[in-house]
């Protein structure tokens, strides 16, 4: 039997209920709301001509990619992760970015594109908190990604999701790493 009263548990039964609500949406409106993310462009906090690591959507997640579109034509530099065991690394996306399969619908820069060095993470999660806390999808990817990276200088972490996805209150644990923001349809939130 799961002892449900452990902080994982909880993060799990939050996981399934966020991500219910996510499925649960119409595709048209799945689509409007991704599109809106680029409205509130403007409102993100980024440093001129950061390296922004986004990501590919899979399944039912929000689309970043027309944020992505716009945020290269204001010069920032774009990346995507690839997943090398416990962590991520990120290689470049350019326009004529050779893109290879990389599972769950996935795909990444293949291994001629350079690897980089992000300031900013667009990451995608389960469900999000008002104080920043995020769930992502149980792997800790990103937390063990975000680690290293703060080793080596400043980091922005942007969760990127659908407003539906936040949840009252997300548990914590450790190894856990809360976001700077949030960005969802309805504009941009900062936590302090």
């Amino acid at each position: 039997m799961t002892d449900v009263t452990t902080p994982a548990a909880k993060k799990d039964a939050l996981r399934k209920e966020a991500l219910a609500r996510r499925t649960a949406m119409d595709e048209l409106e799945r689509i409007e709301k991704s599109l809106q993310l680029v409205d509130h462009s403007d409102t993100l906090p980024l440093p001129e001509g950061a390296v922004i690591a986004g990501f590919w959507p899979i399944r039912d997640e929000i689309d970043p990619r027309p944020l992505l579109d716009r945020l290269r034509q204001r010069g920032h530099r774009l990346s995507l992760p690839v997943m090398t065991g416990p962590s991520l690394i990120f290689r470049s996306l350019e326009r004529d970015t050779e893109l290879v399969s990389a599972g769950f619908g996935c795909r990444e820069p293949g291994p001629d594109a350079m690897e980089l060095r992000p300031d900013v993470l667009l990451m995608p999660l389960a469900g999000f908190d008002a104080s920043g806390n995020r769930i992502g999808y149980g792997r800790a990817y990103y937390d063990t990604t975000i680690s290293g990276l703060e080793k080596t200088g400043a980091l922005l972490c942007i969760g990127i999701a659908f407003s539906l996805q936040e949840v009252d209150r997300v548990p914590t644990e450790a190894h856990d790493k809360p976001l700077h923001g949030i960005l969802t349809e309805q504009g941009y939130r900062s936590f302090g």
